[in-house]
């Protein structure tokens, strides 16, 4: 069987042609281009262009599923209206993610088409962690943390349990990125997270702001008369380490900083401070850390990040190797044997785990 995942982020849409069963994770053929400057025709376009086998079924990762959606379902009219619904709590990704939808539609109109939620993993949080302490009446407009990146926190759990041999009772996933959350992950369930209602809320990202004092909007409102939308607007494009230094890219941060650019330092020490206290955090939900999984862009790439982050987390037993940490070769640990904390560097794989989510569905 032959899948072809979908996977239209906010910036870059990333495509994958997958073979069932197959546990190799390999695509036969994977495709990642820039998003924001191409249409639904011009998606149909390169698909086309790269599409050599037949394809079975069509996989899409959707940011928001509120709490309707919490397991790779078949898409039908009802479940694109659903989506389209939550578009309010995730702008920057709910209309591209139908875009994709609709374009491979288009493309194959006859097959399976299949949505994978970001916010499925984190249906497991308890009430304590995804209630927010505000009026009943809000409440009943499912105003709650939702969590987000749960593909990809979802595929590290599955990981580290295989590169440990068993499921680590306390774990705690940075996916780090333009977007970023951590989840912290008990017996391989997701039991809080840093984002919440919107994928706004949580440590400093890109151009997201993460979470701020909410009387910061009535100062804004009221002082600088900027309107809702428009303050809602910069807390997510023009915020984070963009708002901080003028480059959402930690590459061009650290690149800056060689140069001696004090806000660039700055940016990173904020950065690092803001996921230092979220770890703290997440170990505090699992009662305990045993694993830290550092993923995605930045988690993956900057070893300053994860230098500095582990050192500032020395307190709970972190010991990093830093001659292992610079040189990172696939999915490999990073700590040193008497560590009491087990640090790990894994590749996210959301493409696979979307398809192999989507196999599962299509052979209950």
């Amino acid at each position: 069987m032959h899948i072809l995942a979908v996977n239209c982020g906010s910036s870059t849409c990333k495509t994958a042609l997958f073979t069932f069963p197959d546990e190799s994770n390999q695509p036969l053929w994977k495709l990642t281009f820039d998003w924001q400057s191409k249409s639904r025709d011009q998606l149909v376009g390169l698909l086309k262009s790269h599409i050599h086998e037949p394809v079975d079924a069509v996989v899409h990762r959707v940011v928001h599923g509120g709490s309707r959606f919490a397991a790779a379902v078949k898409i039908t009219p009802q479940v694109k209206e659903e989506i389209n619904n939550l578009s309010l709590l995730a702008p920057l990704h709910n209309p591209l993610n139908l875009e994709g939808i609709e374009a491979t539609e288009q493309l194959f109109p006859n097959i399976p088409q299949i949505a994978v939620f970001d916010t499925a993993f984190h249906q497991t949080l308890p009430p304590e962690a995804y209630t927010y302490a505000i009026p009943k009446a809000w409440r009943d407009h499912h105003v709650r943390r939702y969590g987000f990146h749960g593909i990809s926190h979802a595929y590290c759990s599955y990981r580290t349990a295989q590169l440990l041999g068993k499921q680590p009772e306390n774990l705690v996933v940075c996916h780090l990125g333009r977007g970023c959350s951590l989840a912290a992950i008990k017996n391989g369930a997701s039991i809080d997270t840093t984002m919440g209602f919107t994928p706004l809320e949580g440590v400093v990202m890109g151009t997201r702001s993460g979470s701020i004092d909410p009387g910061i909007f009535l100062y804004l409102e009221t002082v600088l008369e900027h309107s809702i939308q428009e303050i809602d607007h910069q807390l997510n494009f023009d915020s984070g380490l963009k708002g901080l230094c003028g480059t959402a890219d930690m590459r061009e941060v650290q690149d800056q900083i060689q140069k001696g650019n004090k806000q660039s330092e700055l940016a990173f020490n904020i950065f690092v401070h803001s996921v230092s206290k979220a770890v703290a955090a997440m170990a505090a939900s699992t009662n305990g850390l045993d694993v830290l999984v550092f993923t995605a862009g930045i988690g993956e790439n900057s070893a300053s990040v994860r230098a500095n982050v582990c050192n500032r987390l020395s307190f709970m037993g972190m010991q990093l190797d830093p001659a292992h940490n610079q040189k990172i070769a696939g999915d490999q640990f990073i700590s040193t044997p008497d560590s009491k904390v087990q640090l790990l560097v894994i590749h996210t794989q959301e493409e696979w785990w979307m398809a192999r989510q989507a196999d599962q569905l299509l052979h209950q």
